[in-house]
């Protein structure tokens, strides 16, 4: 990834973008809270064009999606880049994103769940980290904490946003670059040429929905891509669903079951679809920044 410019400063600005599903008009008001306290940090948000639904408008394609994106890509002032969005459609700005440009900015995108496909995207074709992360969390039911280590973390104060306690489910170590994130969503890459090189990588899964049935058809797709013949561990977030019907240690034994039993597997309660959720910066060592 370039070299960033030195800590971000007060009143540099961040864009708020919407890759995936457009977002409600009822989430208006979050989003307006959500400015506020960007601002109130220090940081001056602005807001892509084609955030909210409307039902007068068409919705906004592939490459009109990528363009906004792009615009903030180019322009200097622009730090960070923050996606507000989640559902099923941001894969289809892939083709349309200037992955040079992208690679040159040395900015990072930060998003969750159907963003997963444009972080691993942006990783395997530009090579720059991004972060797991939704910045909806700063207006969510752990606001306080949450904005505390945002804040930090985005003036670079502490690292405290991305150190996250984890437990070896099994082995006792594991090193390597992270890649992954929402299971359903990395899949939607395969066979593409934004799946990510997994060699030697630690592969970072997660869920909001699916029960058993469902976890079995992601592993056995992550099994028949060779993926655990690839990988060098498994970092397990939250499944949030699953975890709810049969307890977490119902999905460690799952994926052991596909792995095998000579893949490094971790697992953290602290990383998912929850609105505690830590980040993980994607395309970064693994444990840096964290500790069991």
């Amino acid at each position: 990834m370039p070299e960033r410019n030195q800590n971000m400063k007060t009143g540099e600005r961040v864009a708020i973008v919407c890759c995936s599903n457009r977002r409600p008009k009822s989430e208006r008001d979050k989003l307006q809270r959500l400015d506020q306290v960007l601002r109130g940090m220090g940081a001056v948000p602005v807001f892509s064009e084609q955030i909210y639904a409307d039902e007068e408008k068409e919705r906004p394609t592939g490459r009109e999606r990528a363009d906004q994106l792009m615009k903030f890509y180019k322009d200097d002032t622009i730090r960070e880049i923050f996606d507000v969005s989640g559902g099923d459609i941001a894969n289809e700005i892939l083709p349309y994103l200037n992955y040079e440009v992208i690679a040159g900015s040395g900015k990072r995108f930060w998003g969750y769940s159907d963003l997963t496909t444009v972080i691993n995207a942006i990783g395997r074709k530009s090579g720059n980290e991004s972060v797991l992360y939704q910045v909806k969390n700063l207006v969510g039911a752990y606001s306080e904490i949450q904005q505390e280590e945002f804040r930090k973390y985005l003036f670079r104060e502490s690292e405290a946003l991305t150190r996250f306690s984890y437990q070896f489910i099994q082995k006792n170590s594991m090193r390597g670059v992270t890649v992954g994130g929402n299971i359903r969503c990395l899949l939607k890459l395969a066979g593409t040429p934004y799946w990510p090189d997994l060699q030697g990588k630690i592969l970072v899964l997660e869920a909001l929905g699916g029960r058993r049935e469902q976890l079995i058809t992601y592993l056995s797709q992550l099994e028949q891509l060779g993926a655990f013949e690839q990988t060098a561990g498994i970092l397990l977030g939250t499944f949030t669903s699953m975890e709810r019907e049969e307890g977490a240690a119902a999905v460690c034994e799952l994926v052991r079951n596909f792995a095998g039993p000579k893949m490094p597997i971790a697992k953290t309660q602290e990383v998912g679809h929850g609105e505690d959720s830590k980040a993980v910066v994607i395309g970064r060592d693994f444990p840096a920044c964290i500790h069991p």
